[in-house]
């Protein structure tokens, strides 16, 4: 093997590494007793903040990425160590912050809802199991 051709290919696993290592490993679940995935955990801890609330309350979920702000209404996590929130900005554009769960850090407080009007229910969504 050349030079040429060996440093192709350790830039290839290093490449590798880094994309597996923030999206995750695409050989399946973690093992028999392996922590819970983070993504897992800080989905879990939002929607039981939002479960313990009454109805006339609802769950604020701020995320700040760089110099936007964005209210979170749905959370995704489409591998055990990514997610995708998806909110609207202080333009009220649909904005979605895409990040390792390790580096997302939410703000969560309940407010009340307005006379009259319905609170609203952050969604979470996970990968649909694939079978075939």
């Amino acid at each position: 093997m050349g030079l040429g051709d060996l440093t192709k290919q350790l830039a290839k696993e290093a490449f590798s590494a880094q994309v597996e290592e923030v999206i995750g490993s695409p050989r399946g679940p973690e093992p028999p007793g392996a922590p819970e995935p983070l993504a897992s955990v800080i989905m879990s801890q939002v929607q039981a903040m939002q479960n313990a609330l009454k109805d006339d309350h609802e769950l604020l979920v701020l995320c700040t990425a760089g110099k936007e702000t964005v209210r979170v209404f749905e959370m995704f996590s489409p591998s055990p160590r990514l997610l995708v929130l998806t909110g609207i900005d202080a333009e009220r554009s649909l904005t979605r912050v895409i990040s390792a769960a390790d580096g997302v850090q939410l703000v969560c407080k309940p407010i009340p809802v307005k006379d009259g009007a319905k609170a609203v229910r952050l969604r979470f969504m996970t990968p649909k199991a694939k079978g075939g």
